[in-house]
């Protein structure tokens, strides 16, 4: 069997070099800490102190989100291929039912206003996963961020 003939075992194939997925995470984790005083005072206004705390518990819930799966994927990556892909898929179960069990736990505190939690949650996740779209190349030559131009 010559090289070329080779089968590749994405059980045993892993990824070496820089992990795209960490570096994206971290730039939108970036972009979530400039825009949460804004959400932070829009929640202040619409629901008072407790749309304010709430608000900030929501950015730190999804901010959080994307570094554990962020970390999930490239840890599993340098393993195997087939861990990735389990990671990818489970992980995102796992990490659906953090973002449940940090609501549930909180869902009957005296400073927790649920609609300004969820409505923080799901805008601060579609809103930095859109504005991400900017800043991703779409190419196998730079995956991750598009590089700077100079």
């Amino acid at each position: 069997m010559t090289v070329t003939e080779r089968q590749v075992d994405p059980m045993t194939t892993r990824f070496d070099g820089p992990a795209p997925e960490v570096g994206i995470s971290n730039d939108m984790i970036k972009r979530g800490l400039i825009v949460a005083p804004l959400l932070i005072a829009v929640c202040a206004v619409i629901w008072g102190a407790d749309g304010a705390w709430s608000s900030a518990y929501g950015i730190a819930i999804v901010l959080a989100n994307f570094a554990l799966a962020a970390g999930l994927i490239a840890g599993a990556a340098r393993i195997s291929i087939g861990l990735m892909m389990a990671a990818t898929l489970f992980g995102y179960l796992i990490r659906l039912g953090l973002i449940f069990l940090a609501v549930f736990l909180v869902k009957d505190a005296s400073w927790i206003s649920l609609p300004a939690l969820g409505s923080t949650i799901i805008v601060t996740h579609l809103g930095l996963l859109f504005w991400e779209m900017k800043f991703v190349a779409l190419s196998l030559a730079h995956p991750g961020l598009k590089p700077d131009r100079a």
